[in-house]
């Protein structure tokens, strides 16, 4: 460990709040994680009430190895959420025109909410329809959702597109959350961000 680093141990970042706002919403009603745009999502304890991903416990994969896959895990991954500017870099970065929310299985697309990729597992989302979040972390790009940005535009070579997209999207795919209260979400709605104090650990 570097002196630097070491240096920076124990030190804090005080709790902060933010605001942002909803750009727009979308489900998973069939049986894989595309999403289409929709009005309103209406969430219970289990996510969202309809969705693919609804559930109190979901199966570890291959983001969970210390786990036999299939073990039976707490569901963390209920919703995931996108930031519209992020998606557009993205974009810019695949050589493409756009990356379209639906085609990558984000739930809500938020707006005004700088580095939103970067907030703290932890942070808070307080929706005007009464729903809160908790954020579980940065939601790491795999090549399911690129091989489906592949599809969408017909590239001529899914593999390469595929992989393109889990380079291009590191630190931009958003995060993934559960709800800690149920309640409503639709575009335009406020968003109250509270993120928690952190401290620096560097042992």
């Amino acid at each position: 460990m570097s002196d630097l680093l070491m240096s920076e141990h124990g030190k804090r970042l005080p709790a902060r709040k933010l605001e942002g706002r909803v750009r727009s919403v979308y489900i998973a009603e069939g049986q894989d994680f595309l999403t289409r745009e929709t009005d309103q999502l209406n969430c219970d304890s289990g996510g969202i009430i309809g969705d693919y991903h609804h559930g109190h416990t979901r199966k570890a994969g291959g983001r969970e190895p210390w786990y036999e896959r299939g073990t039976p895990i707490r569901n963390d991954r209920q919703l995931s959420l996108v930031s519209r500017v992020e998606l557009e870099k993205i974009a810019t970065a695949m050589g493409i025109e756009h990356v379209a929310p639906e085609w990558i299985g984000a739930n809500i697309v938020v707006d005004d909410i700088a580095d939103f990729t970067l907030l703290p597992a932890g942070t808070l989302l307080f929706f005007e329809g009464g729903l809160t979040l908790k954020l579980d972390g940065v939601n790491a790009p795999c090549k399911f959702s690129g091989a489906s940005i592949a599809q969408h535009i017909n590239a001529e070579n899914e593999a390469i597109v595929a992989m393109s997209f889990v380079k291009a999207a590191k630190y931009l795919r958003g995060q993934t959350g559960w709800v800690e209260r149920a309640g409503q979400v639709k575009a335009g709605d406020k968003i109250s961000v509270r993120i928690p104090e952190q401290i620096y650990y560097a042992l």
